[in-house]
């Protein structure tokens, strides 16, 4: 660990001194119409264009460019009608009356229906963590006309509209019918929205380009930008995401002008940065990225959870936060349990498991002890995406120390999202573990934490099945105050320890860098196009 972390420093030392020498060249990137162009790194390749079909924050970011939502989630975490002009509900708490705002149109032209809406909550409902409850409680969905639907539960539920705007993965984006007709198992093969930017499919090269257009034709709201909610207003005709997995060409891009915005800078770079005066780098997601260690529930060895279980005395949170962020305490918080630290339901119960002194023998006796027998552990691995990648050979590190057979496989981000579907033994594809992160504000309370999920089939990648914590998680829908929610929150963590759906690794707290004359970026939330402009 030592070693490879000083690797790390000397290597990203050595890029610091050419860049701040000015020898490191930069990459030649078009400018043609630079001042009406954003030009922005994102932290990985789009692999997806579809949000509701995986969780994937680069495609919920590219998503939220595309596609608008019925509503949206304020820098004060208050929901707020975004496509809705109106939303009215009955006294019994049991209809939910949606009127759409006028002028709404598809990137194709078709005036936005309340059928669209409905096409859309529907196919959304069966993959996102929130639109699973929205399923159950469900009783029907109605187009009263064109401009108005209905949505009837059979127990009220106060969440709804939250859900329907929430920011994280996924989101509840509206498509046309035809689109959002599409199996939600299957990806979308056509990137309709009617949100402020239209994708230029043309010219996406996957791993390199993809490229969006201001929509014309787009009317924003009147209110302020705010986040999700309010205005969205467009000040660039095109955004190009220059995909650079090189932290020293993106760096030296940034640098040199010849990119505007970089979102996940090398944090061993971030000295470097912070001493150019044209550029700005600070935190954007207040809320930062919760890392999890994640299983294959499904087949052996891991569906054994003494197996997993053996895991827990041997992880050092620290040595996975470090090697993923460096080791300025700024840029990560440790320890977490189940919930992102820092949030009000984040608690100690049993939190010893992850914060006590650390013992790969004991680890070693565990894992002896549960029955193991030495099957080949399928670990993924990102190259593109370095903090999962810095993750992932850490797990692999204490893995092989434990006693795991551990195979480490290298593929880009968009090939792991993909090879995640696989539900077949590590001999027909699948998988066996992965390292990621999720948004901390998805992770701060038990309805919208998909990693905490036990529903089986219709879990997150890993599919753990566990009727106890399903049991919390309702109740926890149902707490009337603060107090209740934390009994549960302990209780559901004490169930994590126990039946170890994923092992929490810490919080990253990244930070993202731009030109000093790029302004308007919106904080609070994940990187958005609008309200940005140049000077």
């Amino acid at each position: 660990m030592a070693s490879r972390r000083t690797l790390l420093r000397t290597a990203a030392a050595g890029t610091a001194a050419a860049l701040a020498a000015g020898r490191m060249a930069a990459p030649a990137l078009a400018q043609g119409g630079a001042a009406r162009t954003l030009r922005f790194v994102p932290q990985g390749n789009l692999a997806s264009m579809d949000p509701i079909w995986g969780t994937s924050v680069l495609s919920r970011n590219a998503g939220l460019m595309v596609y608008d939502t019925l509503f949206g989630i304020g820098a004060d975490f208050q929901v707020r009608p975004q496509m809705a002009a109106a939303h009215a509900v009955s006294a019994d708490g049991l209809t939910h009356t949606v009127t759409l705002r006028p002028g709404l149109r598809f990137h194709d032209g078709e005036p936005v229906r309340a059928r669209d809406c409905i096409a859309s909550i529907r196919r959304w409902s069966k993959r996102d963590v929130l639109g699973q409850r929205l399923d159950l409680l469900l009783n029907e969905m109605v187009a009263v006309s064109d401009e108005r639907l209905t949505i009837a539960l059979k127990r009220p539920w106060s969440g709804l509209t939250w859900a329907l705007g929430k920011a994280g993965a996924n989101i509840c984006a509206i498509m046309p019918e035809r689109v959002a007709r599409t199996d939600p198992f299957t990806q979308i093969t056509e990137i309709v929205g009617s949100g402020p930017y239209r994708f230029l499919r043309d010219e996406w090269v996957a791993g390199s380009l993809a490229a969006f257009a201001r929509n014309a034709a787009y009317q924003p709201r009147e209110e302020a930008p705010d986040l999700l909610a309010g205005g969205k207003p467009v000040h660039f005709d095109r955004v190009e995401w220059r995909v650079m997995p090189d932290a020293a060409t993106a760096a030296a891009a940034l640098q040199n002008n010849e990119a505007d915005w970089w979102e996940a800078p090398l944090p061993d770079l971030l000295p470097v940065l912070r001493g150019n005066r044209q550029i700005v780098v600070e935190t954007i997601n207040t809320f930062g990225a919760f890392g999890v260690l994640r299983f294959n529930h499904l087949n052996p060895p891991f569906d054994n959870p003494a197996v997993r279980r053996a895991l827990f005395p041997a992880v050092d949170q620290e040595a996975f936060m470090q090697a993923a962020m460096g080791t300025d305490p700024a840029l990560y918080q440790i320890p977490a349990g189940a919930f992102t630290p820092g949030t009000p339901l984040a608690n100690d119960a049993g939190l010893e498991i992850l914060s006590g002194p650390r013992d790969v023998e004991k680890a070693r006796q565990l894992l002896r002890a549960s029955g193991y027998r030495n099957e080949r552990v399928v670990l993924l691995s990102a190259t593109d995406l370095p903090n999962l990648q810095a993750m992932t050979e850490v797990a692999a590190d204490v893995m092989r120390r434990v006693g795991f057979n551990v195979d480490l496989v290298a593929m880009d981000w968009g090939t792991q999202i993909q090879r995640r579907t696989n539900r077949g033994p590590v001999e027909q594809g699948g998988f066996s573990a992965f390292c990621t992160t999720w948004e901390g504000l998805d992770t701060s309370v038990p309805g919208s934490h998909q990693p905490l999920r036990g529903n089986g089939a219709g879990a997150w990648s890993g599919w753990p099945t566990s009727p106890r914590r399903e049991a919390l998680r309702d109740a926890w829908f149902e707490a009337t105050d603060p107090a209740a929610e934390k009994r549960i929150a302990e209780a559901l963590q004490q169930a994590v320890w126990e039946e170890a759906p994923f092992i929490p690794l810490g919080l990253q707290r990244p930070q993202q860098a731009y030109r000093r004359g790029i302004t308007g970026v919106l904080k609070g939330g994940p990187s958005l196009f609008w309200n940005v402009r140049r000077g």
